[in-house]
């Protein structure tokens, strides 16, 4: 003990009241672990961890389970649920798809299932009910499209295309599109399966939709490009690339009530707005990215666009960018009113039809309401543990129904200051 005053940094010395009850030599080689277990036979970890027990300490399922805001959650997916769409005549049924290579077609009230539309050997990244509710249709990513008849609960057709990129109704016909990897969109009546095929530029066509006329159809392609298709005579009204074009993929799209305005969004971090009667560009919506001002982000490395979308009721558009940012754009003057701050990036954006009020998913699980009007975040729907991948909300705007890559999706109440 002749070291006590000036211990090594190789001991440790334990005190109680002033008094050295034990020292132990780290540096001795020949201790074992049986003899540090031996050593602190004596400490009383009880209380020590009755404390720690009144701090409210929980494990990671408690504390899932505490921030769980949903009415119901289906879980009957084995893999992360990719896709969800609602009937929009009722909004009482959903259909979802996941990486498990199913789809299931379930009522919104209960979770029950009532069909499962089987046969898809690869992921269900598309699944989507028709404009009146009785055709649903399955996409995997290999190319194979079914279609199913709600009523009966039977696949009615069947169609296989390169690897799928996206499927959409019409908006008043049994027409289905789909978009695939080698630039072609397909066109079918179904069931009779009359097929017109829209060539594109060769390359990926990554997104696409109906315009409300039925007439027309706007896809955007990797190569940066936009074109505007006839439907009935299946050639493009308008192509925009090059330098009017983005300078990278597209990643979504979307169109005004009246179709004179298409909004389009690319992994170079604009959104662009195109006059779908003169095919011109109108502006270019851009910011700096949160991340890249805090030098966590490449200057070379763009803020993807990651989903766009036009307000119903007033002439603003929303953007939704990687870095969590989702600005509203003032379309009258084309300049930014307001930016709102996500914890992680937005996946999606929808617009309530009948408000001001906007709601994002994003990659941190939780579903978020925003007013367009003053920029403040209205409310939170906070129960899955990993990223939203996709929601919708029903024609009320009073659920939204979301898909995660937790291998849930769950049905949320939108809480508002007025309900």
């Amino acid at each position: 003990m002749e070291n006590m005053d000036n211990p090594s940094e190789d001991t440790i010395q334990f005190h109680e009241d002033e008094e050295i009850l034990e020292v132990i030599d780290l540096s001795d080689t020949e201790q074992t672990p049986d003899d540090l277990a031996e050593e602190l036979e004596d400490v009383d970890f009880e209380d020590a961890g009755a404390a720690a027990d009144d701090e409210g300490w929980e494990t990671g399922d408690e504390m899932e389970e505490a921030v769980d805001d949903s009415e119901l959650t289906f879980s009957r997916h084995t893999g992360s649920v990719f896709c969800v769409s609602l009937d929009p005549q009722t909004n009482s049924l959903a259909v979802t798809g996941g990486e498990d290579d199913k789809a299931y077609v379930w009522t919104v009230n209960d979770g029950e299932v009532l069909f499962e539309c089987t046969g898809h050997k690869d992921s269900v990244t598309c699944a989507t009910f028709s404009h009146d509710s009785k055709l649903v249709a399955s996409g995997d990513m290999g190319g194979l499209i079914k279609v199913w008849k709600v009523e009966s609960k039977e696949e009615i057709w069947s169609f296989e295309v390169g690897d799928l990129e996206w499927l959409e109704w019409h908006p008043c016909a049994p027409v289905l599109l789909a978009g695939t990897a080698d630039g072609n969109v397909w066109m079918w009546k179904v069931p009779g399966g009359d097929c017109k095929t829209l060539h594109g530029p060769g390359c990926q066509a990554t997104s696409g939709k109906i315009m409300l006329d039925g007439k027309r159809a706007v896809v955007g392609y990797e190569d940066g490009s936009v074109r505007l298709w006839d439907l009935k005579q299946g050639n493009a009204i308008h192509v925009i690339k090059g330098i009017d074009g983005h300078q990278g993929a597209l990643t979504c799209l979307d169109t005004n009530k009246d179709g004179s305005l298409v909004l389009t969004g690319s992994v170079d971090g604009q959104a662009k707005l195109i006059n779908t009667i003169t095919g011109k560009v109108l502006c270019a919506f851009s910011i700096e990215s949160v991340k890249a001002k805090d030098s966590m982000m490449d200057e070379e490395q763009s803020n993807s666009v990651e989903s766009v979308g036009f307000c119903k009721v007033l002439p603003l558009v929303a953007v939704a960018y990687l870095d969590g940012t989702l600005a509203v754009y003032d379309l009258s003057t084309q300049t930014l009113r307001h930016r709102c701050q996500h914890e992680a990036g937005i996946v999606h954006l929808q617009w309530e039809e009948s408000s001001s009020m906007v709601a994002t998913c994003s990659l941190d699980g939780v579903v978020r309401l925003w007013d367009a009007r003053s920029g403040s975040m209205v409310s939170e729907c906070r129960g899955h543990g990993a990223e939203i991948l996709d929601f919708t909300l029903n024609s009320e705007a009073s659920i939204v129904v979301t898909a995660a890559g937790d291998h849930k999706a769950k049905v949320f109440c939108l809480q508002r200051p007025d309900r």
